[in-house]
C-alpha cells in the first residue's frame, strides 16, 4: 500500500566469530597482570542472513529456539540508577520470568547497562555493546555460579535438580535502531561450534562461549525494539532432554541503520532460575 513502510523480511550483516586454532582463549575483566594480553583469540566477520523474528515473534519459545521477545512495560524511570533498578526492576523480572517459565526460585545475581556512545561509558558501570558472537555460561561456569551465589547445602540440592540461567535484556530507550541484538535459533547450533573462553576477574575465573562459524546457524532479530518490549535469552539449561540448552547472541551493525541514529541504550539481567 502507497506510504507504508514496508517489512524487511531478511538483512545481510557481518557477524564476528572466533577462528578456532586450539589457543586457549581468555579475557581479563581488568586491567591484565604485566606482560598479558587483555585477552586472546582470532575474531572475523562473516555475512550472515538474519531474519526478521517479529513476524514469528508469537511462535516463539524458549525450549525450541531459545529466546522470547515479550511486551513487559516496566516502572523504572532511571535505568542508570543501580538503586532504583534493583529496588524495582529486579522484582519486576523475578514476577515476569516465575510466569513466563514456572521456575519454583529466581535468583537475579547481577545486570549491566549498556551505552553505544563511548563518552557515555564508565568502566564496569556502563558499558559498550558486546559485538562478539557468543553465550553467556558453559557447562563448567553455570554449576560454579550457582555454588558462587547460594549456601552450601542449598546449592548443592538446588544443583540436583533443574536449573536454567536466563538473561532480560531490554531497551532503556527505544526504537533501538543502532547496535541490535542478533540471536541464533538453537536448534541450528552444533556443540562443536563452542569454545570455552576464561572470564577472568580479580577475586574469580568464570568461563564463557565463543562461537565458531557455521553456515547452518539461523540468526534472527526484532528490529526497532521498545523500552517496553523484552528479551529473554537462554544461557543455559540443565535439562538433557532435547529441550534447547541455549541460545548464542551478539550485536551487530545493521545496515540499514540511519547515519544519524541515535545510541543504543539497554539493560541486561541475569537470573538463575531453579525448578
Amino acid at each position: 500500500m502507497e506510504g507504508t513502510t514496508p517489512v524487511i523480511e531478511t538483512i545481510e550483516a557481518p557477524l564476528t566469530y572466533v577462528v578456532p586454532t586450539g589457543e586457549k582463549l581468555f579475557a581479563y575483566n581488568y586491567e591484565p597482570p604485566p606482560g598479558m594480553p587483555l585477552r586472546t583469540g582470532r575474531y572475523e566477520p562473516q555475512q550472515i542472513t538474519i531474519r526478521n523474528g517479529r513476524a514469528l515473534a508469537d511462535t516463539l519459545s524458549l525450549d525450541r529456539e531459545g529466546f522470547v521477545l515479550l511486551r513487559e512495560p516496566s516502572a523504572v524511570g532511571n535505568f542508570y540508577d543501580e538503586a532504583e533498578v534493583k529496588r524495582i526492576y529486579y522484582p519486576e523480572i523475578v514476577r515476569l520470568l516465575t510466569a513466563a517459565t514456572g521456575a519454583a526460585k529466581v535468583v537475579i545475581f547481577d545486570h549491566t547497562v549498556r551505552n553505544t556512545a563511548p563518552e557515555k561509558q564508565i568502566g564496569r558501570q556502563v558499558r559498550g555493546a558486546a559485538a562478539r558472537v557468543h553465550n553467556d555460561y558453559t557447562e563448567t561456569s553455570a554449576p560454579q555460579r550457582v555454588r558462587d551465589l547460594l549456601p552450601p547445602a542449598e546449592a548443592e540440592a538446588r544443583l540436583q535438580r533443574r536449573y536454567a540461567e536466563i538473561n532480560v535484556w531490554r531497551p532503556i530507550t527505544g526504537p533501538v535502531q543502532s547496535s541490535p541484538l542478533a540471536l541464533c535459533d538453537a536448534r541450528s547450533l552444533d556443540p562443536a561450534d563452542l569454545i570455552p573462553s576464561e572470564l577472568r576477574y580479580p577475586d574469580r575465573t568464570g568461563e564463557t562461549y565463543a562461537v565458531a562459524y557455521n553456515a547452518r546457524h539461523r540468526w534472527l532479530y526484532f528490529p526497532e525494539m521498545r523500552a517496553d518490549e523484552a528479551l529473554l535469552i537462554k544461557c543455559f539449561d540443565s535439562a538433557r532432554d532435547g529441550r534447547a540448552r541455549l541460545s548464542v547472541h551478539t550485536a551487530f551493525e545493521d545496515p540499514s541503520t540511519p547515519p544519524d541514529a541515535p545510541a543504543r541504550e539497554s539493560i541486561e539481567v541475569r537470573a538463575f532460575l531453579f525448578f
